[in-house]
């Protein structure tokens, strides 16, 4: 199974990226796994919090294949525990063919995105930046790999 991140927007802070690139590497030692980042719009003073988001979501939509099983990064979505998601990621590997998650804009997402989705999962009730919710999501994805192989980086 290939697993996608597709992201709207570069990742700014450079803190955030050394350690995405560290997980991204570590995860790819579990399965094929590569984030797609989505350009941030321009000029959008002049866009409605609905146009933008109906902009990203075509753009979204794009890089979607019909038979991708799309997973939301979603304050609205199921919370796991560590070990829930490593089985629900385990669940998958065997019956998705391309695991694709998405983190959206910092409006969320266009109801065209939401109809595509086949799931939602929240990181936490918390309010994350868009920014540190990337680095939170690999890590937990590198994570869910370790317990998946019964591997020591998790303690519970």
């Amino acid at each position: 199974m290939k697993t996608i991140l597709i992201l709207v927007g570069k990742t700014q802070n450079k803190h955030f990226i050394a350690g995405i690139n560290d997980y991204t590497e570590r995860i790819a030692h579990y399965m094929p796994f590569e984030i797609r980042t989505i350009p941030e719009l321009k000029n959008t003073k002049s866009l409605t919090e609905a146009q933008q988001k109906e902009k990203e979501g075509q753009l979204i939509l794009q890089e979607l294949q019909n038979s991708d099983t799309v997973v939301l990064l979603d304050e609205h979505g199921k919370e796991f525990r560590s070990i829930e998601l490593a089985d629900w990621l385990l669940h998958k590997q065997n019956t998705a063919r391309r695991l694709v998650f998405i983190i959206g804009g910092p409006y969320g997402f266009s109801p065209e995105v939401y109809a595509r989705a086949n799931d939602k999962i929240s990181l936490s009730r918390l309010t994350f930046s868009h920014q540190m919710v990337r680095l939170i999501f690999v890590e937990q994805l590198y994570r869910a790999c370790t317990i998946i192989k019964g591997e020591p980086y998790h303690h519970e």
